[in-house]
């Protein structure tokens, strides 16, 4: 028994069935990658601008006809677990596909995908390129992922850590205050605050009372798998920010110290330092080498939540009211520190959890 797919074949896209026994995308595989001296189907495309989005006819100019029905073929009958298969579908885009495409039926061309939460021009231009030949440059992308991974996220803990974790409690500490943001892997908001308890920098303390200070905090907050520390690049020339630097070395060294509670026994660290920039770019929030606010961004995601029916984050229905009212007390203020611990928990999933996974 077999079902009909389009596929490679003498240098010409022919229509042949593939057996069932076979999936997919390993006979997408075999007929893009059977010969070395094949020319690549991969379209060699410098991405467009914001104004191409409005063009109905760009994927056209991408992909043949028979690439596009081969593409539409793969987005309209396989299942969540082989979208996943693809690196650029793991996590909520091969769910929202499925979801997508069973509410408002198949995907009539590679465009409707856009409709789809999660993607954007770019994203499915990739998505589409992957599809066709999923292991093209599959040994440059994984060099590349795993340099990309080292400067995200210090010190290394392994891929396989990455895609084992269920929940993490994101930090992030400035001169006033600290919070933090605790969501498991489904992007679900178990618990999200902040301390204003937060004397340090009012005058120099001994280390004890930084112990102290550290300590009570850290006893509100829950049990995770990793403990995620925002990595800040203050300029070290500039030596009137001497004091914040140091505040911020001794804080982040007693962070690790005291949540690295099993480091002793098993030598693995379960806290990590993430770069700052990384998680701004992630989400647009750069302009040149400074980032800006993201509480617009965080109020978004609140009110997507209750609204949407696939939000990106989830707020906990019995939590949504008091989160909302955490926001609306603390929005006068310039709480960055609150808004900076949510949006470095999504950006750790979706930068190192989701893109890691299989």
């Amino acid at each position: 028994m077999s079902v009909p797919g389009l596929l490679l074949a003498g240098g010409r896209w022919r229509c042949f069935p593939v057996p069932l026994g076979l999936s997919l995308f390993q006979a997408l595989h075999n007929s893009c990658c059977r010969k070395k001296s094949t020319k690549k189907i991969i379209p060699n495309v410098t991405f467009c601008d914001e104004n191409a989005k409005e063009s109905t006819n760009a994927f056209d100019k991408l992909f043949s006809s028979e690439q596009q029905a081969s593409i539409l073929h793969v987005l309209n009958t396989a299942s969540n677990k082989e979208l996943e298969a693809f690196k650029l579908l793991r996590g909520r885009r091969a769910i929202n596909i499925v979801e997508h495409r069973d509410k408002f039926g198949p995907f009539q061309n590679l465009e409707s995908l856009m409709n789809v939460s999660l993607f954007q021009y770019k994203t499915t231009v990739q998505v589409c390129n992957s599809i066709l030949c999923p292991e093209s440059g599959k040994k440059k992308r994984k060099l590349q992922e795993n340099r990309l991974l080292g400067k995200l996220l210090k010190p290394d803990v392994g891929r396989e850590r990455l895609k084992a974790v269920n929940s993490i409690v994101s930090i992030v500490f400035g001169t006033r205050r600290i919070a933090w943001a605790h969501l498991d892997r489904k992007l679900a908001v178990l618990d999200w605050q902040h301390s204003d308890r937060w004397r340090l920098m009012n005058r120099t303390y001994p280390s004890s009372f930084y112990l102290e200070e550290i300590s009570s905090v850290i006893s509100k907050m829950p049990k995770a798998d990793f403990y995620v520390l925002e990595k800040t690049g203050l300029p070290i020339q500039n030596s009137s920010l001497f004091p914040i630097l140091l505040h911020f070395h001794i804080t982040e060294a007693m962070l690790y110290a005291l949540l690295n509670k099993t480091f002793a026994q098993d030598g693995q660290h379960q806290v990590l330092s993430m770069n700052r920039n990384a998680v701004g770019k992630h989400f647009e929030l750069m302009i040149g080498d400074s980032r800006t606010s993201g509480k617009e961004l965080v109020k978004r995601f609140l009110s997507e939540s209750v609204l949407k029916a696939d939000p990106r984050v989830f707020f906990p229905a019995d939590k949504v009211v008091h989160y909302r009212e955490m926001f609306s007390s603390t929005e006068p203020q310039r709480v960055e520190e609150l808004y900076d611990s949510l949006l470095q928990a999504i950006a750790f999933y979706e930068l190192t959890v989701f893109d890691s996974e299989p």
